[in-house]
């Protein structure tokens, strides 16, 4: 997939890189940080014009989030049904109800697995729309221009840096998980000493 979307890209230019950065962001997985950081190299040698690359895909990506916003805002009780039980879910809950804001924006281009999941929990729990579309803003100008640009900064060797965020991008989240893990075990313990001082009580 990675390898055709590049070539299309090369064919057709930033506005298919702008189609994608969309679909992305209403959360269909899409290669899309490996294109941004090709889209950067390719800036470098004159493929694409980089002022104009970035600034429409910054506008795409967000709409894209804000009609995943509006998804989760209009239609809450279908997206919880849905989603409501999956990992992704309930890790993206957990971050929002500790981080709110901030996890927005990291999930913009940190934590991308769960960025479908935050715009929805935002949606679903009525966080106010302008203040989700200044962080979400604000994290998708740092993926686009620092991914990007560091696809410009290494050119021909964008696609070592796209390995290399890529597992950085996974241990984040494995790091993450092992937080939410060890402080769910931590709160079950204490729940069930709890329980057993009440029981010889």
């Amino acid at each position: 997939m990675s390898d055709f979307l590049l070539t299309q890209v090369i064919n057709y230019g930033a506005p298919l890189l702008w189609v994608v950065v969309f679909i992305g962001g209403l959360g269909i997985p899409l290669p899309c940080t490996v294109l941004v950081i090709a889209a950067g190299a390719f800036a470098r040698q004159d493929i694409l014009p980089w002022h104009t690359t970035a600034l429409v895909s910054i506008l795409s990506v967000v709409i894209g989030d804000s009609l995943s916003y509006s998804f989760g805002y209009y239609a809450s009780q279908r997206v919880i049904g849905r989603f409501g039980g999956s990992p992704r879910w309930l890790e993206a809950e957990q971050a929002f109800q500790k981080w709110g804001p901030l996890s927005i924006f990291f999930s913009r281009f940190l934590v991308t697995a769960i960025a479908l999941p935050v715009n929805l929990i935002s949606g679903t729990t009525r966080y106010p729309f302008r203040k989700f579309i200044v962080y979400d803003a604000l994290g998708e100008i740092v993926w686009i221009f620092g991914y990007g640009g560091l696809g410009y900064l290494f050119g021909s060797q964008w696609e070592v840096v796209s390995e290399f965020l890529s597992d950085f991008g996974g241990l984040v989240l494995g790091v993450l998980l092992f937080i939410i893990g060890a402080k769910q075990a931590i709160q079950w313990f204490k729940r069930r000493n709890a329980a057993l001082q009440q029981s010889t009580d």
